[in-house]
């Protein structure tokens, strides 16, 4: 199956789970976190977010500006983020479940590299395993500055979409192998930053009374609404077994 540009497909996997990070597998999103308590505040954040559900603004744009504000260097902002940030109680059983039963996790986020993992391990409490992989955008130096120093650091964004990262590009080339050949693709997310990887999987996963759902409604795009991962286990255990079929056929 597939081909060696696949690597999730390198064990041939029956599923893959690609899944945003903050706000999915945490209960609060690290960058909101850091954007209301270091940043500019959370009604600017918010209002934010709805210029880009509107169309009002770009989410690269938006985004970029929230961090833009968070002006304590960079060690000092994962040493808060270690204290303050909490995983789902159920992701930690799911990816113990995902390594022992061939599930690729791929985390697709418009967050940063370095926080992503640090929180993972962290709260997982030993490096990540090889079954996960963050793809995500990096931290760069701001005007030649050191990014642990005051106003030193800024994102640096994965791609020139006006997402700053399409998470969809991730998915698609695995979405486009033979539909007898592949894997199930799963997504989980919660808002903004997931429309692009909303349409491109067999089945998505939206949190409850988050923006991601908002947009489906307005779309009319299916999903399955999740409170936490203990849904997104239960119907993945499913899933494997055969008792759900999710898997869709490619659109012409």
């Amino acid at each position: 199956m597939g081909s060696n540009n696949l690597p999730y497909l390198k064990k041939n996997p029956k599923i893959i789970f690609f899944t945003d990070f903050d706000g999915t597998i945490t209960l609060e999103d690290s960058n909101d976190y850091m954007t209301d308590n270091l940043g500019y505040g959370q009604e600017k954040r918010k209002q934010g977010n709805r210029d880009v559900l509107e169309n009002k603004a770009t989410f690269r744009d938006s985004f970029r500006e929230m961090l833009d504000s968070v002006k304590i260097p960079f060690n000092e902002c994962l040493d808060i983020l270690r204290e303050k940030m909490r995983l789902d109680p159920h992701f930690v059983e799911f990816y113990y479940w995902a390594k022992e039963n061939n599930v690729p996790i791929v985390v697709l986020s418009s967050g940063m590299v370095p926080v992503i993992q640090t929180l993972l391990e962290t709260l997982l409490g030993h490096p990540i395993d090889d079954h996960l992989t963050i793809v995500a955008n990096q931290v760069e130096s701001r005007d030649g500055k050191d990014i642990n120093t005051p106003g030193g650091w800024q994102i640096k964004y994965h791609d020139d979409t006006h997402f700053g990262h399409d998470k969809s590009l991730e998915i698609k080339p695995y979405a486009a192998v033979p539909f007898h050949e592949r894997p199930t693709l799963l997504y989980a997310g919660d808002g903004v930053s997931d429309f692009s990887a909303a349409t491109e999987t067999d089945l998505l996963f939206a949190k409850a009374g988050r923006d991601l759902i908002t947009w489906c409604e307005r779309g009319g795009m299916p999903y399955t609404v999740f409170e936490d991962w203990s849904t997104i286990l239960a119907t993945t255990k499913d899933i494997l077994s055969g008792k759900i079929i999710a898997k869709k056929e490619q659109k012409e």
